[in-house]
């Protein structure tokens, strides 16, 4: 898979040169590419940004560099993401069905965002990661690449999609390493057993538990399918 990452701050994507992502990148299952924004104004200046028409508080960034940085990257298989407030909210089967797609162009807004026409142009996708409003589209950006990276074949194993929290709607069971005992509390004592019909009965409950306490609402959608 490849994904573009149009920023005004490139630097914000160090993470990504570690752990998972960077080894990925390694074994060319990932070509990411993390490009500047202002290497495409016109500016002498580098000025990225302008008022807003109409007035308001705050700037918005000029159509043109991020225009033409979209244009330099993008082809017919292209899928286009904007990272917003606006957007829908980013969940477990949006990651799996983005992750199918050949290119990704991530744009990230700063200030006060982008140019609706950009948006309209390139039909970009636009994608909340909540219902809240952060600085700018890089941290949105870094949690949807890295979600959506763990399914394309090869970033990670199978084994480690298969049970995970949403992979069948509840939350992740509860898990448990050395040492047995620590400060008083011991590991639930079916996991020491190894029968593993009951580990499984017992992990699937604790899900049920967990779920319910923390995201009830992933419940109905539970019921529902059944």
């Amino acid at each position: 898979m490849k994904i573009d990452i149009l920023t005004l701050f490139p630097e914000s994507f160090k993470p990504f040169e570690e752990s998972i992502i960077s080894r990925a990148r390694k074994k060319g299952v990932l070509d990411l590419n993390i490009i500047d924004i202002r290497s495409f104004t016109l500016d002498k200046h580098k000025k990225c940004d302008d008022a807003p028409f109409g007035g308001g508080a705050g700037m918005l960034m000029q159509v043109q560099p991020v225009y033409d940085a979209v244009k330099s990257v993008l082809k017919k298989n292209s899928k286009v993401v904007y990272p917003s407030p606006s957007g829908r909210v980013f969940n477990y089967n949006m990651a799996k069905e983005l992750a199918k797609e050949k290119h990704l162009i991530f744009i990230c807004g700063h200030y006060e965002g982008i140019d609706e026409r950009l948006i309209d142009i390139f039909n970009a996708q636009e994608i909340s990661i909540g219902d809240y409003v952060l600085t700018g589209g890089e941290i949105p950006t870094m949690a949807i690449v890295d979600a959506l990276a763990r399914f394309v074949p090869g970033v990670i194993s199978e084994d480690s999609l298969s049970e995970e929290s949403f992979s069948d709607g509840l939350l992740e069971y509860p898990q448990y390493t050395r040492p047995q005992v620590f400060e008083g509390r011991s590991v639930p004592e079916v996991l020491l057993r190894g029968n593993h019909q009951e580990i499984a009965k017992f992990r699937h409950a604790e899900s049920l538990k967990k779920t319910k306490k923390n995201r009830p609402d992933l419940l109905k959608g539970v019921q529902d399918e059944n």
